[in-house]
């Protein structure tokens, strides 16, 4: 993909260098769906993508491929044609499958260099971590966006110094659980939930979890540019 502008910005090697780089993405949703459309518009030359679901009707309001024409279709198949439609040079592996260790060995058969992590369940969320810390591939974690309004208190931080964020509260806990030494860098919002009665469904709108995805694509692209310089 020739970009000029992304060029301008980063500089025509940098660019070149992203087109040559391996993103994995998990999740394709609220938080993924647009930090996938980011990393495809920037250029990077082979992404790959992990989901189980299909979009349905709740997703309208804040996923980016969902419509009224992708419902009850696979999400990493129409992030697929999606991005091949930016881009038909780069490359894209979609698996609709629901990570968990098991899955591990097969999706990091090949080389990766960086990892994305919109995943819901917190149980896959740990097993993505170990992989990643295992096999020292650089990689970033999305905590909880449901209940926030406010996506300028979405910050980059150590996984320690996370706070109102009950996904990453568990995440902590684990962490302290399982003794892991290694820093853990994820992108979480400092924002008190707000309030949501219990026979509610839970409760969100597109401001916060796109302003993830987005963060979360432009820290990744940075760190693979500078791991370069």
């Amino acid at each position: 993909m020739e970009n000029k502008r992304t060029e301008a910005l980063f500089g025509k090697e940098a660019a070149g260098l992203l087109s040559e780089k391996t993103v994995m993405v998990f999740g394709a949703g609220g938080v993924g769906s647009f930090c996938i459309e980011a990393l495809a518009r920037t250029g990077i030359g082979h992404l790959i993508l992990i989901d189980a679901d299909v979009f349905e009707p709740s997703n309208l309001n804040r996923q980016l491929m969902a419509t009224t024409l992708t419902l009850n279709q696979k999400k990493v198949e129409v992030c697929k044609e999606r991005i091949l439609s930016i881009n038909e040079h780069c490359r894209v592996d979609a698996y609709c499958i629901f990570y968990d260790k098991t899955k591990e060995d097969e999706l990091f058969s090949g080389p990766v260099d960086f990892v994305i992590d919109c995943i819901d369940s917190i149980s896959s969320k740990q097993d993505l971590i170990q992989a990643c810390l295992k096999r020292k591939i650089p990689f970033l974690s999305c905590m909880g966006t449901a209940r926030k309004k406010d996506p300028s208190q979405l910050k980059i931080m150590e996984l320690e110094k996370t706070s109102y964020d009950p996904l990453a509260k568990r995440l902590r806990q684990w962490k302290r659980k399982e003794k892991i030494k290694e820093k853990i860098w994820v992108v979480s919002s400092t924002e008190a939930p707000s309030f949501q009665k219990s026979d509610q469904p839970l409760a969100s709108a597109i401001f916060v979890p796109a302003s993830a995805g987005i963060l979360l694509a432009s820290a990744c692209v940075q760190r693979l540019i500078s791991t370069e310089g």
